[in-house]
């Protein structure tokens, strides 16, 4: 699929990017390639492949799940300027 140096220019505007009159051929010719490599794999059958969420087969390593810490949440409210039921109390930022 040949790109036209509309088609790059066009690409650049929306990805916010800067390219020179000088270089929209070597992009359009390096862009058409990408898409043509792009199309030839899209030909490739693959109706006998698993469809997976990973390449390696692991399995993932996980630590009990268990308590490692008691509640101190009266002791880091102590510090606090403001507290109510448990909550912290800030200032109003926004009206």
């Amino acid at each position: 699929m040949p790109l036209t140096a509309a088609d790059v220019r066009h690409i650049a505007r929306l990805a916010r990017l800067a390219i020179s009159e000088q270089d929209i051929q070597v992009y359009a010719g390096n862009l058409s390639k990408i898409l043509d490599f792009v199309a030839q794999l899209d030909k490739a059958d693959t109706s006998r492949v698993t469809p997976m969420a990973h390449p390696l087969e692991m399995v993932q390593r996980l630590r009990d799940d268990t308590v490692a810490e008691s509640n101190q949440r009266d002791l880091y409210q102590e510090n606090a300027p403001q507290v109510e039921a448990g909550l912290y109390l800030v200032p109003k930022v926004i009206e």
